[in-house]
């Protein structure tokens, strides 16, 4: 079963997954939720789901959570513990995922050799960047991290990101190399970990009881008309990402010449975009894109950019 979080108004992810077209992938084993972060509401949004996920009948095996790229880990890894789910479920293991061709262009730290030799002289050197934090803390609770997108760099960058983690994971931690997201089940499940009552061995820069909240990103929602090609559509949006400073694009266009749902995916400058099923009689041919930047993102500003753009 899948828990999906959304940081974000139009469920890209969950929508993806539900038309897969897995044999046995069934719309009741998957949950979706839309409130940013599932730390931050593990009594409203978290338990409940897990609860739901385990009245199916058969129960799943396994239950996959994948939280928002800005969540912090630790939060719902103590979650576990709570009196509702404590006996009925445990953390098999915690996983994180790295994208190495940001790493390697500088997103989490723009000089990694000279933060090596700053954190080596100071180990509670603030943070440059919210998504400096978010990277530390990540890996430093994983047990399992896949690092992605190798085929887009090389091996001297490959040596560089390979050391930036290996600083900040934790020593138990093992790293799994892939490319196109492609890894076998067999090597992320089943790890029988219980991370729950490892909590002290998984570090936080939270752990003075400071609340965490994502008062450093902001995302907003921009509908576009079905006027537009899909070069045209995916250059206003690497422009866009440049002018906003964005760090992700995802959603769905209409193409005036295609009966078919265009999916597009941007991390940072890198898009891709391609068609995956019919668009349903009863939805509304339009393009809705998901943008998530820093604090203070202008939606109204970011629509007038696309649509002058594509018009």
């Amino acid at each position: 079963a899948l828990i999906v979080n959304e940081f974000g108004d139009v469920g890209v992810d969950g929508d993806v997954l539900k038309t897969c077209g897995i044999q046995g992938c069934r719309a009741e084993s998957m949950v979706e939720l839309s409130n940013g972060c599932l730390c931050c509401t593990v009594a409203d949004d978290f338990v409940p789901a897990i609860e739901a996920l385990l009245a199916l009948d058969p129960q799943p095996d396994h239950i996959l959570i994948e939280t928002s790229g800005l969540a912090l880990p630790k939060p719902l890894v103590q979650a576990f513990n709570w009196p509702a789910v404590k006996s009925k479920v445990t953390v098999d293991g915690v996983l994180a995922l790295v994208d190495a061709r940001a790493t390697a262009d500088g997103l989490f730290a723009p000089d990694l050799a000279a933060l090596q030799a700053q954190r080596a002289a100071d180990a509670m050197l603030d943070h440059d960047s919210p998504l400096e934090e978010l990277f530390e803390e990540q890996l430093s609770c994983a047990d399992l991290i896949l690092v992605n997108k190798t085929d887009l760099i090389n091996e001297a960058e490959k040596a560089e990101v390979g050391n930036l983690i290996e600083r900040e994971k934790r020593a138990a931690a093992q790293i799994l190399w892939t490319a196109q997201g492609k890894a076998d089940p067999r090597a992320l499940l089943g790890l029988a970990l219980a991370a729950e009552d490892d909590l002290a061995a998984r570090p936080s820069h939270h752990d003075d009881g400071q609340d965490h909240e994502h008062d450093d990103f902001a995302t907003c929602l921009v509908t576009l008309p079905a006027a537009h090609d899909k070069g045209a559509l995916l250059r206003a949006c690497e422009a866009a990402v440049v002018q906003f400073k964005l760090l992700r694009m995802k959603g769905f266009a209409a193409l005036p010449d295609s009966p078919m749902r265009l999916v597009i995916q941007g991390v940072g400058s890198r898009f891709q975009a391609y068609f995956d099923r019919d668009w349903q009689a009863q939805e509304g041919r339009e393009t809705r894109l998901v943008a998530i930047g820093a604090q203070g993102l202008d939606r109204a500003m970011l629509q007038a950019f696309l649509t002058q753009r594509l018009t």
